[in-house]
């Protein structure tokens, strides 16, 4: 088990300590380590496994359907680090029930409240989030995909992709280009049942590190306006407001899968023999360890920092855009110094590191690539700089 010195830092409570110690018996009881070619069947069984023993009420806000009124991001970015260390299958079970049921513990109505959250948290319906678009991806103003209003109907028309749970989810959040205003403030979000007339799955879309994902097409789909999610053409602030508790715990897998190399790669180093001593004897070793140490110790202060400043009530969108970038790029990096580390046996299909190298590559990417991220933490650094000059 990685080092777990860093739960004694001041961002946690007691709660959070106890929690991350209970999370990891229960993985490494629960959570297999290896994943058969039936991927879609081993995530309903994990989202049920997650749900059964409790932990799902974590991805979820308010009692009686959650743990707290409140989403806890810092339980949900324990809970992602700790099961992203076990497996990337098992982070992605509990991370797309919070992610796809986010903006119904957000702004849910509580009627919607208690239809979905409850058997979220239960592990007993699978959610998904549904915003990116064959053109439309970090740029959520170019949304297309569109809802009339007809009465007291929705008719979403339009095609997704991406969608993580894709054909495997019970309800899906979407959202829709309504037209109340131009660009990103003319769109709403709408919860859209599994089964419901004009929902079809298009394609579903094979990746490097398999996981469920698939293209949704809408084709007249009729949907009651009692399931549109927070007011009309306010849909992109739901969806932000999502991304940014989730943004936060994708860099809290990143931090996961980055502890789990970082532990191979100790093992692999201190028991492999070359010229009469171990890998870790040489200072080239020490040195590339030392390295990637230092590297998620800074990751790990980022994500932090950004979950405990949200659950104080603070805006994190420039700390949590950090947080993103130096845990997923840093990630990458400490990935592939174990894949080094490993030698030949780092690319053998299915080795913890080759996994690992895999399941790292699009945390750069989702949520906000890598080079979006940039662009927010300059934006929001000029934003500051134009107050300051305002106030002199």
């Amino acid at each position: 088990m990685s080092d777990t010195r860093y739960l004694e830092w001041p961002f946690f409570e007691e709660r959070h300590r106890r929690l991350a110690r209970e999370l990891e018996a229960w993985a490494q009881a629960h959570v297999p380590q290896r994943h058969g070619d039936d991927v879609d069947a081993e995530c309903r069984a994990l989202v049920r496994a997650l749900g059964a023993d409790g932990w799902l009420k974590n991805a979820v806000a308010g009692m009686p359907y959650g743990n707290l009124d409140t989403v806890d991001t810092r339980a949900i970015c324990l809970i992602r680090e700790t099961l992203a260390r076990h497996s990337g299958l098992a982070d992605f079970a509990f991370a797309m029930q919070g992610l796809g049921s986010g903006a119904i513990s957000l702004q849910g109505t509580p009627e919607q409240r208690e239809r979905y959250l409850s058997r979220v948290g239960r592990g007993e319906a699978i959610a998904a989030f549904a915003l990116s678009e064959p053109e439309a991806g970090s740029d959520v103003g170019a949304l297309q995909c569109s809802a009339r209003i007809e009465g007291s109907h929705a008719v979403i028309d339009g095609v997704k992709t991406w969608i993580s749970n894709g054909g495997i989810a019970d309800f899906y959040v979407v959202f829709a280009r309504t037209g109340e205003a131009a660009g990103s403030r003319g769109i709403s979000a709408f919860i859209v049942d599994a089964g419901t007339p004009g929902l079809d799955i298009a394609k579903r879309i094979d990746v490097i590190a398999p996981h469920p994902l698939a293209q949704l097409r809408f084709t007249n789909c009729r949907v009651p306006l009692t399931q549109r999610v927070g007011q009309p053409g306010e849909g992109f602030k739901v969806a932000m407001r999502t991304l940014d508790v989730f943004r936060t715990s994708v860099a809290a897998a990143a931090l996961g899968f980055a502890r789990r190399a970082l532990d191979e790669a100790l093992h692999r180093a201190t028991t492999r023999r070359m010229f009469n001593q171990t890998l870790a004897d040489f200072q080239l070793t020490q040195a590339k360890l030392a390295q990637m140490a230092t590297t998620i110790d800074s990751s790990a202060l980022l994500v932090y920092r950004a979950a405990w400043m949200r659950d104080g009530g603070h805006s994190i969108t420039r700390e949590a855009a950090m947080a993103k970038l130096t845990a997923t790029e840093g990630a990458q990096q400490v990935i592939d110094s174990a894949v080094q580390i490993f030698g030949g046996l780092g690319v053998v299909s299915e080795q913890p590191v080759e996994r690992l190298y895999r399941e790292i590559r699009s945390l750069r990417i989702y949520e906000g690539a890598s080079e979006v991220q940039q662009l927010i933490i300059a934006r929001e650094l000029l934003k500051d700089l134009a107050a300051a000059g305002k106030d002199v």
